[in-house]
Parts: C-alpha cells; sequence; structure tokens
C-alpha cells in the first residue's frame, strides 16, 4: 500500500469577512474572497488553481458556480456534500487527487449569509419521515437527545458542560476575529435561555455569516512557497446514519472509526497531539469528540474537562480560536476548524498560539452526529 503521509501540504489559508457581512454579499462572494486570501498567503494566483472542492447549502453545483464566478477552468473538482465534516473530507480527497496527478494546486472553500438571510433561505431542513412528524427544533432536539443520555448513563453534569463553553470563550477573548468578546461563567451559561434541555443557547453555536479557503499542493511544490508547509499525516472519515433515531448509541460517535483511520495513517496517537480543533456545534459535541479521540475514556467526558484543562494555559489546548461557540459558526464549521490547526503549526496565532505546536488535529462533524471526518497535519519536523 502506498505510504500517503506527507504527500500533500496545506500551503495557504483565509477566512472571508465573518460575522455580518455586508447586506448584498451573497455566499460565493464570500468563497471568492476567501479563495483570493488564501492563494495570496501562499503566493499563488487563480491561474495556478487546477482542483476546485467545496460544499455549501446556498449552491447546489458549487463547483460550477465558482468556475463561472472566478472565470477558472480547473481540471478536477469534487462537491463531496456531508455537512460539517466535509471540508475534512475534502482534504483526504484533494490529497489522493494530487497523488493522482489530477490536479496540482487543490482550492477547499466554503461560504454562507446564514445570519443576514436567515435560516430558511440558507438552506433550511429537508423533511425526515421518521423525526418531521414530532416536530423537533433541530438540530438542536438531536443534540439535547445526545446529551440527555450522556448524563443520564454517565453522571455528566450540565456544569461539565458549561465549562466547555466558557473555555471557548476564553480562547475567544484572545482572538480578534471572534465574534463574542465578553467574559462567560458557567453560572452565565446554566442561566441563559434554555434552547433544549439540557442545552441552553450558550451550549449552542452562534449564528454567523462567513466563509473561507485552504490551499493545498504536493509536498514537492509546497517547499518553495510563501509560508511553512503544514503537512496532511493522516486523514479518516465514517459514517454511522442519517437520522438521530436511528443512531445506535447517542453517546458514541463514528469518531472512534475516523480518528483510528487518521491516527493509522499518521503513525500517531491522541497523546502526540499538541492542539485539538473539534467541532463543537455544542459544548456535547467537544465532549464526545475528546472521548471518541481517545483523549479520555468513554463515559469520562465531563470529570475530564471540569478542571479547565481546554482553556488558554491548560493542559490540553482545544478549539483555540473560540470555536463555533464563541468565534464563528456560519451554517457549517469544519473549513475554520482547518484554517485555526494549520495556523496553529505554522505559529501565527499571537495571543492564542500554542507554544511548540508541531502536530494538530481537525475533527469535522456533520448532520446529526452523522458524519465524522478527521484531519491530523504537522510541521516539517513531523515529515
Amino acid at each position: 500500500m502506498v505510504n500517503r503521509r506527507g504527500s500533500a501540504a496545506i500551503v495557504g489559508v483565509a477566512e472571508s469577512d465573518i460575522g455580518q457581512v455586508a447586506q448584498g454579499m451573497s455566499a460565493v462572494d464570500l468563497m471568492a474572497q476567501g479563495i483570493v486570501r488564501a492563494l495570496d498567503d501562499c503566493g499563488l494566483a487563480l491561474k495556478d488553481v487546477d482542483g476546485l472542492f467545496g460544499a455549501a447549502t446556498q449552491s447546489r453545483m458549487l463547483t460550477l458556480a465558482l468556475r463561472e464566478y472566478l472565470g477558472i477552468q480547473p481540471k478536477y473538482g469534487d462537491s463531496t456534500y456531508l455537512g460539517g465534516s466535509s471540508f475534512m473530507t475534502h482534504v483526504a480527497h484533494a490529497q489522493a487527487a494530487i497523488e493522482a496527478g489530477l490536479c496540482e494546486v487543490a482550492v477547499i472553500t466554503y461560504g454562507s449569509t446564514q445570519r443576514t438571510d436567515g435560516r430558511a433561505a440558507t438552506g433550511g431542513r429537508e423533511i425526515n419521515p421518521y423525526e418531521s412528524p414530532y416536530r423537533p427544533f433541530m438540530p438542536s432536539t438531536a443534540y439535547a437527545l445526545a446529551a440527555s443520555q450522556h448524563m443520564h448513563r454517565y453522571g455528566t453534569r450540565r456544569e461539565h458542560l458549561a465549562e466547555i463553553a466558557v473555555a471557548a470563550r476564553e480562547w475567544a477573548l484572545l482572538n480578534p476575529a471572534a465574534w463574542e468578546k465578553k467574559p462567560l461563567s458557567i453560572e452565565e451559561v446554566l442561566g441563559a435561555r434554555m434552547v433544549s434541555y439540557p442545552l441552553t443557547v450558550r451550549d449552542c453555536c452562534l449564528v454567523t455569516d462567513g466563509g473561507g479557503a485552504i490551499v493545498m499542493t504536493s509536498a514537492a511544490r509546497a517547499r518553495d512557497l510563501r509560508k511553512p508547509p503544514v503537512y496532511v499525516l493522516g486523514c479518516g472519515e465514517s459514517y454511522s446514519h442519517h437520522s438521530i433515531s436511528n443512531m445506535e448509541d447517542l453517546t458514541v460517535t463514528a469518531a472512534r472509526e475516523s480518528g483510528a483511520k487518521a491516527y493509522e495513517m499518521a503513525g500517531l496517537g491522541a497523546k502526540d497531539i499538541q492542539v485539538r480543533e473539534l467541532y463543537d456545534a455544542f459544548t456535547l459535541t467537544t465532549l464526545l469528540f475528546l472521548e471518541d479521540l481517545g483523549f479520555c475514556a468513554k463515559g469520562e467526558g465531563g470529570g475530564f474537562v471540569a478542571d479547565g484543562k481546554l482553556r488558554p494555559g491548560g493542559a490540553l489546548p482545544t478549539n483555540t480560536n473560540g470555536g463555533g461557540l464563541s468565534y464563528c459558526h456560519p451554517g457549517m464549521y469544519g473549513l475554520f476548524l482547518l484554517i485555526e490547526a494549520a495556523r496553529q503549526v505554522r505559529g501565527e496565532c499571537g495571543a492564542r498560539q500554542v507554544a511548540a505546536c508541531d502536530v494538530a488535529l481537525a475533527h469535522g462533524n456533520g448532520g446529526v452526529l452523522s458524519s465524522q471526518s478527521t484531519v491530523i497535519l504537522g510541521s516539517a519536523a513531523t515529515v
């Protein structure tokens, strides 16, 4: 079997404008903005792009729309859609395409105007014959169901989930681009408006506009570009269900399998990860992924986070940009995890930089704990 470890690298990353963007900006506008910025980050231009990857709720045929908008004709495109984990899967697909000679410079992008245009205008939700007749408030109801099961089975407390929100906010306070800029306490999380028990509004992600892009190329070409390459050491993906009512165990996600695949490819384990960027659409997801990716045992997540180890200065730096809970969350968040992980490995995160970060993990979640995709990134010291 071919050893793919380190064969490709992320060489450029950028966000578009995020938060609440100017009226009239479209999702594709934001993607184009992110692409141009990411290309400038690595010293490449639109003419160099011959692979185009992306997923969005506001453009059904995204790669066709972007070709037209940007005025380019890439040789290869991939618009695989798996919800918020799509972009980690795109990293794996882009690496494979580069290795196969299908493209040399791949761009992965996303954009959404969810805050400005509202949920109904930016994708809504499809009818689910198993669940829609009961009128759940999705996706919050689904994640609250899983949180309730974890609390019942393992004794996890609302205070444990609140600690995850507080840790994210402390990281956001160190990030000039973060949407939320006010300190947050556990008491404020617990006392906030209830959305779907046991989750309050502070257990739930933000609703913002935003987009961005990452640029990937071969390891050989990456060495000649503007910024230090961030090598793709490992990738893994796994899927368990579509409807939360068909999830076999509400406390165990397919991150177990996606993480195991990524660790195997990278030749690393959980103990080797120095920074964790975990999809935090809800406080619960951070807890589940800490368990399923091997940072603690199943059921021990609540007590594991209670001592503040996820916070700045803690033993397990996690979601260092503030996450979807406090930095931004424009509908799907996976791309932003990759951007932050790459920046941490490059050492350019300023006040929130984790010292001597050579290995970072970015984990994406799609649907209602449905699709899981894990990417492990490393510096030149790791290859």
